[in-house]
């Protein structure tokens, strides 16, 4: 029996290493976003200074496992099987759940998942207990107002996040502008005075003054002595940050990165016991068993829950490393931090979410409040705060989304409402707080603009509705789990070990699938960051002569395969081609928003005499889709309907005008891919004679049609014919595509 819980021990302690990478994916958010997202310094640069402050955080977290022992549960009431049943269907359930949502960018709450699925698995667990036991309540078993307070806390501080972090940025805004280095003589002194002094507050007042490794002595000093301490700091570091000013160091920057390794720390000091939390636990639990349970895990209670944690060094460390691993190797940890920095992008750019009923109303209304306020408003005092919300002032590095002083507001701003959920030990979410936080400043920035509130809105909508759904799957899941073990016994624990490692797998397989379909449109990102109306003008004819070549070759390589999947009777090929047309379909809708983003960026002139072409291609693209489809449904139907195959005279007459098309394909989709249209004119030539090849051979097999007295193959002459139309129509739509491309080029013919 022992060796089963060793082998649930060893597990929980297998996924606790994937729960750190998995977390770390989902909860860089947190400390990256804002200096990536301001381009403070390079990525390696900011990476060594996040893994000092997770390193060092770490190291000091031994004192913040007690939420998995004894945060939500009352172990003294529960024996060792039914705590480790819990354990196990928590860490099962929570990998999945945090996987699933680092796999579609979105970034959940790591506290949100670990409480839940907690009080799913303790819930669950309490009601059978009670059932089987008339003497237990809930409050022997469930520690319902320490679970209370955390969900209270972490949701208000949704609103609290985001509506503060509107003001403060209004403000900072206010004070410095856009063009903020003529407005630094001597507010950025103060301002950079008060955030290193909340800063070292976050980081020593309430970080190393709670290390284990801090004698208590020196932790009793410190807090009796905290109001000086940083009245000496707020004076030490006004002064240091005026004379820095003086030298031309960038007082934002060097706020940045501080921030950046504070709130570093705090993840890592705080978060930690989200990943390894119930590992640990399981761990001690099971040092408890066998040293004192004598054999009998009905029975044994674990009292031994109720005391702290003492977590060895050793472990703290390779957690910490791990930690580190995952930041800098995690491909979705880069994605869930480009979907906030995207969401907080002060230009306009390719929006990674769509338009939703709610974020319109929402939006339609904001616009009806600030009208309202503009109204009344005295015109003066409107002109003037429109002064100093200036947007085309602003200094933005190369490549960066926002400026350095968002950036700054974001980080103080969120260590300042962690200290204070700390100090009143409300525990917030790291997440939710820095995530709101930057979309408020982003807000208050007006980077809101109306041409992308719609879809900013629509983004926050989605994240925070994630957040919501993330805690009832936690909890509706782990209980589900939990009771499924508790019944089911060591077998079906071990199904379900079995189903967490295979989903995950399955998940990364899918996942580096996608990141291999959607690799990064480095030509957009270029047309986006340049300011020189002739680069983006060069930079979008390469765009979309991409685009328009890749089609060509697509439109080609999915005609041949229907055609091949009729001939070969293969049902396999034709529902891929269906699945790839539909997922072809939805590329070409996001790449006509980046290109017509990149039109805006052009001179109006040129714009205007790209227009008309630049729409004709496009649709021309899609119309090869809508073409292909045509063709494809009656002969999808035909083949999954097992009706007649195709005649041998048929695919032989065919033969020769499908290798013309080919020919005619490849010559345009050189001519799109290398932007010389040597043979523009005999393509198109070619190809009005080749359709009025085509009526010859429809025509032709009319005639047969109606000298056809066998119904037998009635079914699959109908879908020759529509083969027959819609190469007529393939080769109208290559026509099209090909002329709208040699005068979107600037060609006069």
């Amino acid at each position: 029996m022992e060796f089963f819980y060793l082998t649930i021990v060893v597990f929980l302690l297998v996924l606790a290493v994937f729960d750190l990478f998995v977390g770390v994916s989902n909860d860089a958010v947190n400390f990256l976003n804002s200096a990536i997202g301001a381009k403070v310094a390079k990525y390696k640069t900011i990476m060594i200074v996040a893994s000092l402050g997770v390193v060092i955080g770490a190291v000091m977290s031994a004192g913040m496992m007690d939420v998995a022992r004894h945060g939500i549960m009352h172990p003294a009431n529960y024996s060792f099987h039914e705590v480790m049943t819990i354990f196990l269907a928590v860490m099962v359930t929570d990998v999945i759940v945090l996987d699933m949502f680092n796999t579609l960018g979105l970034p959940t709450s790591t506290t949100v998942s670990l409480v839940f699925e907690l009080l799913g698995g303790t819930f669950i667990l309490a009601l059978l207990k009670m059932n089987a036991d008339g003497s237990l309540e809930f409050e022997d078993l469930l520690n319902s107002d320490k679970a209370l307070s955390v969900i209270i806390a972490i949701f208000v501080s949704v609103a609290i996040a985001f509506f503060t972090g509107v003001l403060v940025q209004w403000l900072s805004r206010i004070v410095f502008t856009f063009n903020y280095t003529k407005k630094l003589r001597y507010t950025v002194a103060v301002f950079g005075g008060i955030a290193f002094t909340i800063l070292s507050y976050f980081i020593f007042i309430k970080g190393v003054s709670k290390s284990p490794f801090i004698e208590a002595g020196q932790k009793e000093w410190i807090q009796q002595n905290t109001t000086w301490l940083m009245i000496a700091i707020f004076v030490g570091s006004t002064i240091l940050m005026q004379v820095l000013h003086i030298f031309k160091v960038n007082v934002f920057k060097f706020i940045v990165l501080m921030g950046t390794f504070a709130l570093a720390m705090a993840f890592a000091g705080n978060d930690l016991v989200n990943f390894i939390g119930v590992p640990m636990a399981g761990l001690d639990s099971y040092k408890d068993f066998i040293a004192n349970g004598t054999g009998n895990e009905d029975t044994f209670m674990m009292e031994s829950l109720m005391t702290s944690a003492k977590t060895p060094f050793l472990y703290l460390m390779a957690a910490g490393a791990i930690m580190i691993i995952a930041m800098a190797t995690s491909k979705k940890a880069q994605n869930v931090v480009k979907t906030s920095v995207d969401l907080a992008r002060q230009d306009e750019g390719d929006e990674m979410f769509g338009s939703s009923r709610a974020a319109r109303s929402l939006v339609r209304a904001s616009q009806d409040l600030g009208g309202f306020v503009q109204h009344y408003m005295p015109r003066p005092v409107a002109r003037w705060i429109d002064s100093r919300f200036q947007k085309e002032e602003v200094i933005l590095e190369e490549g960066a989304a926002f400026d350095m002083v968002r950036a700054a507001v974001n980080l103080v701003l969120a260590s300042v409402l962690i200290v204070i959920g700390t100090t009143f030990k409300l525990p917030l979410s790291t997440t939710y707080v820095t995530f709101m936080v930057a979309m408020g400043t982003s807000l208050a920035d007006r980077a809101w603009s109306r041409e992308s509130a719609v879809f900013r809105v629509t983004g926050v909508l989605s994240v925070i509705g994630g957040w919501f759904i993330t805690a009832g799957v936690a909890f509706a899941a782990c209980a589900i789990v939990c009771m499924a073990m508790y019944f089911g016994g060591f077998v079906v624990m071990f199904l379900f070990m079995a189903l967490a490692v295979t989903l995950l797998v399955r998940s990364q397989i899918a996942y580096n699938k996608k990141s291999r379909e959607e690799k990064k449109d480095n030509i957009f990102q270029l047309m986006m960051r340049t300011k020189d109306p002739e680069i983006v003008l060069e930079l979008l004819e390469k765009h979309v002569s991409r685009t328009q070549s890749f089609v060509s070759r697509f439109a080609l390589d999915q005609l041949n395969k229907i055609l091949d999947g009729l001939s070969n009777e293969d049902h396999h090929a034709l529902r891929r081609c269906l699945r790839d047309l539909d997922e072809e379909q939805s590329q070409l809708k996001k790449y006509r928003r980046k290109e017509l983003l990149s039109l805006r960026r052009i001179p109006a002139d040129i714009a205007m005499e790209r227009n008309t072409w630049y729409h004709l291609g496009v649709n021309s693209d899609q119309q090869f889709i809508y073409c292909l489809k045509r063709m494809l449904e009656p002969i999808k139907e035909h083949v999954d309907n097992n009706f007649n195959p195709i005649p041998r005279v048929f695919v032989q007459e065919f033969l020769p005008v499908r290798h013309k098309i080919e020919e005619l394909m490849k010559r345009t989709e050189a001519m799109l891919s290398s932007g010389r249209f040597v043979a523009y004119d005999s393509v198109l030539t070619e190809a009005d004679a080749l359709k009025d090849e085509l009526s010859v051979v429809r025509k032709h097999h009319y005639d047969r049609m109606q000298n056809d007295h066998d119904n037998g193959n009635l079914q699959i002459s109908l879908v020759y014919l529509n083969i027959l139309q819609e190469s007529q129509e393939f080769l109208s739509i290559m026509r099209h595509q090909l002329r709208a491309a040699n005068r979107f080029y600037g060609n006069d013919r």
